[in-house]
């Protein structure tokens, strides 16, 4: 049974007749040409978009049949630019324990700001004061505190320094290890040559 599938998504003239099986526990990088649809299918499997044709199923169900808030639970979408909200660091990674009803779990989230390497002081820091790099990394752990099933990244470590992409590459590495499914939207070419499993978008089709 795949996780994920796709059957001939199009969405206006981005994407033609896209189909596409991806299984439980899988690293799929995903690159190409600008404007080639990359980001429009990411988005189109987050239901940030709805395809103009086909179908999506996640576990042999229609996306449109989850609730909104269920299905976004569940396969987890991380912009390019990181949204914060709020105040400070705490009020972003207390967010995904206050929507599902359930106990604010500091431990966590200061072991979280441990695994990206920032100081355990940052949970009450402004997030006017954090750096492009800082935001990236809150984003992230409040997308996988309860962790999804699918996380789904829009080049995550555009414009990062190189100590910053290898500490947000270690946190994707030990979300996958846990069972996630990765999907990752780059033009990064270490990345690309480090993939395991690489899909080409071009042109608004699969060049896999």
């Amino acid at each position: 049974m795949s996780l994920l599938e796709l059957k001939q998504v199009s969405y206006q003239t981005i994407l033609k007749d896209v189909s596409l099986q991806i299984e439980k526990n899988a690293f799929l990088t995903i690159s190409g040409p600008s404007g080639g649809g990359k980001s429009t299918l990411l988005r189109l499997i987050a239901s940030l978009l709805t395809p103009t044709q086909g179908k999506i199923l996640f576990e042999e169900r229609e996306q449109s049949d989850y609730p909104y808030t269920t299905y976004r639970q569940e396969v987890s979408y991380c912009f390019q630019q990181p949204a914060l909200f709020g105040d400070t660091v705490r009020d972003n990674l207390a967010f995904p324990y206050l929507i599902r009803d359930k106990d604010i779990n500091q431990a966590e989230m200061l072991e979280y700001l441990n695994m990206v390497d920032l100081p355990k002081s940052d949970l009450d820091k402004s997030i006017t004061l954090l750096s492009g790099g800082e935001r990236q990394r809150v984003a992230l752990i409040r997308n996988v505190l309860f962790l999804p099933k699918v996380l789904l990244l829009d080049e995550v470590t555009v414009g990062l320094d190189e100590r910053t992409k290898a500490i947000i590459h270690q946190l994707i590495l030990t979300i996958h290890q846990k069972g996630c499914t990765i999907l990752q939207v780059t033009h990064d070419e270490a990345e690309i040559k480090t993939a395991d499993d690489l899909l080409l978008v071009q042109e608004g089709r699969l060049m896999k």
